[in-house]
This record gives structure tokens, C-alpha cells and sequence, in this order.
């Protein structure tokens, strides 16, 4: 318990001064966001830094490497995945930037980067034998084995596009990635995780306790593609690597949520010219209802919190 609270303390101090320093470095170099036409909501945020998840993976990362020394196989995989995704999410960012526009890699070469890390994170598990599935709300498991390979692919594209699509508002995604890795970390502790991995989902939640200090309304810097695809990466390989992927779709409901409302959106308007929600994802919906972005941010994270705490119940 000592090494949790430093382990949460630390990735909040460093978090702290690392985001910090980043936004003066982020202006210098011109790393602006740049705002859909079509969200006049946020005309007023276009030019505030982007790229932003630099600073609290890095605080994440590092102290994560701190406690513990020696080889712990599955939280380095988590931190080459999550790493690999931040580093397809830079080149975005990085594209935007260079193009002065909204878009940076193509979809189809972005699909390529993340099937890419997918399929080697999927056939590591299979190799190492952790094809294991935790059910739910129990005790029980199952195990599955190759089948761990389709299912953990479709679980990273799912998870970090999920991440991804929910980074819509300010503090929305780091405020709901927080809650998730908090109960994730909860309950691999529980469960009796042997690895490194519960400490790793308690450093990201106070690297992001941190960041959302600089992303709450009205804010000051944005985390980019290279935080949440990051995000979503750290995101599915906790899960995977403890055997706990169907506790995504419950604790990562809101990211869910994020995606289907796109699915949603785009078949009925190709079907039939019209639109189910005043804008996609879900979240732009509820902005255009009038609800501000800080109740729609507390709104997902107190969801997350919730359902994520029920998840528990079969260990208290």
C-alpha cells in the first residue's frame, strides 16, 4: 500500500512539472491545435498547445520503472505498447502541425500503425500463455487460448480508438482515463496481479491527476492524438495482461459509448440523409443540448468511477 501512494504521488509531482514546462516549449514550437470548422463551440481553443500527452506518459513511464528492479516481462510489454501508440499519435500531431489542418496521418495509414502493435502485443500474450479471461462481477475464469490473438486486436483497436474519440472536451478523456486506470489498478491489486501492472495503472492515474490540472475547462493545453492513443494502448494491454479485457466495455463504458454513437451516426445519415445525434460523438450532442463541458467531463468520470467501483465488489 506505502509503494501505491508513492508510486501515485510521484507520477502526480513529476506529471506536474513535466506538463508545466512542456506548455511554454509546446507555444514556442507552434504546436497549436487546430479546430474543426464545423465545432464553433470551440472556435475560441484553436492555437492552445496540443501534444501534451508527452509530459504525463513520460511522468507515468518513468516511475514506473522505479519501484521494483528487475525483468517484469508483462509491464514492459504494457509500456512498449503504450509507448508504440504514443509515438503513432506524435507522427499525427506532428502532420497536423506541418499541414497547419486537422488531419495528419491518412485513416488507412493509422489503421496500419495500430494493427501493427496490436498484433505483436496479441501474439505475445498468446506465446506466454496469458490467454486467461477474468468474468466479470466474479471469481471465475476461463481460458481461451490462440483465440486470445483475433480477440486482443479487436480489443486494442477498439480501446484506443474508444480513447481517442472520447478526446473531445476539455478534461473529458483524461478525466475518464483516470477513473479507469484508477479501478483497473484496484482490482488487478485485488485480484492478486503478480505483476507490475496494478502500480503502472496507479501511476498513470496521478500523472493524470496532474495533466487534468492544465485540461479542465478552459484549457491551457491539449493532450493530441499522442495521448490518447497512447492512452487507449496503456488502456488495452492492462486489461489484456491480467486477463481482465471484458472489463473494458464495463469500467471503459463511456469510451464505448464514444464509439457506437459514431457507428451510429455514420450508418443512419448514409441510410437515410438524416441525423440521430445533433453531432458525433455523443458528447458533442450534449455540448449542443447546452450542458457545459465541465458537467459533461464530471458526468463521464463519475460514470466511470461508479462502474468501476462495482467491478470490486466481488473482492471487499
Amino acid at each position: 500500500m506505502k509503494e501505491i501512494l508513492l508510486c501515485l504521488v510521484l507520477s502526480f509531482v513529476l506529471s506536474l512539472v513535466l506538463c508545466a514546462a512542456e506548455i511554454p516549449f509546446l507555444r514556442k514550437l507552434g504546436a497549436g491545435q487546430n479546430i474543426l470548422h464545423y465545432v464553433k463551440e470551440h472556435e475560441k481553443k484553436s492555437g492552445t498547445p496540443t501534444m501534451g500527452g508527452l509530459g504525463f506518459v513520460l511522468a507515468a513511464v518513468l516511475i514506473s520503472l522505479f519501484p521494483h528492479g528487475g525483468w517484469d516481462k508483462p509491464r514492459f510489454v504494457c509500456l512498449a505498447v503504450g509507448v508504440g501508440y504514443l509515438l503513432v499519435g506524435f507522427l499525427d500531431d506532428l502532420l497536423k502541425k506541418h499541414r497547419r489542418e486537422n488531419l495528419g496521418l491518412k485513416p488507412y495509414q493509422k489503421i496500419f500503425f495500430q494493427l501493427a502493435v496490436a498484433l505483436i502485443a496479441s501474439a505475445y500474450c498468446c506465446v506466454e500463455g496469458l490467454t486467461v479471461l477474468r468474468v466479470p462481477f466474479t471469481r471465475l475464469s476461463f481460458d481461451i487460448g490462440w483465440w486470445m490473438l483475433p480477440l486482443g486486436v479487436f480489443v486494442y483497436i477498439a480501446t484506443v480508438n474508444g480513447v481517442n474519440l472520447t478526446d473531445g472536451l476539455d478534461g473529458l478523456a483524461g478525466g475518464t482515463c483516470a477513473m479507469f486506470f484508477f479501478a483497473l489498478g484496484t482490482l488487478t491489486f485485488l485480484q492478486g496481479e503478480g505483476s507490475n501492472i496494478p502500480l503502472l495503472c496507479y501511476c498513470l492515474t496521478g500523472a493524470l491527476g496532474a495533466y487534468l490540472l492544465f485540461n479542465v475547462n478552459r484549457a491551457s493545453v491539449f493532450m493530441g492524438d499522442t495521448g490518447s492513443l497512447s492512452l487507449g494502448g496503456f488502456a488495452a494491454s492492462c486489461a489484456l495482461l491480467t486477463g481482465n479485457a471484458l472489463v473494458i466495455p464495463i469500467a471503459g463504458a463511456m469510451f464505448v459509448l464514444s464509439s457506437i454513437s459514431v457507428i451510429l451516426q455514420v450508418v443512419y445519415y448514409k441510410k437515410t440523409g438524416k441525423r440521430i445525434f445533433l453531432m458525433a460523438p455523443i458528447h458533442h450532442h450534449f455540448q449542443m443540448k447546452g450542458y457545459t463541458e465541465a458537467k459533461i467531463s464530471y458526468a463521464y468520470a463519475a460514470v466511470t468511477a461508479v462502474l468501476g467501483a462495482l467491478l470490486l465488489f466481488p473482492f471487499v
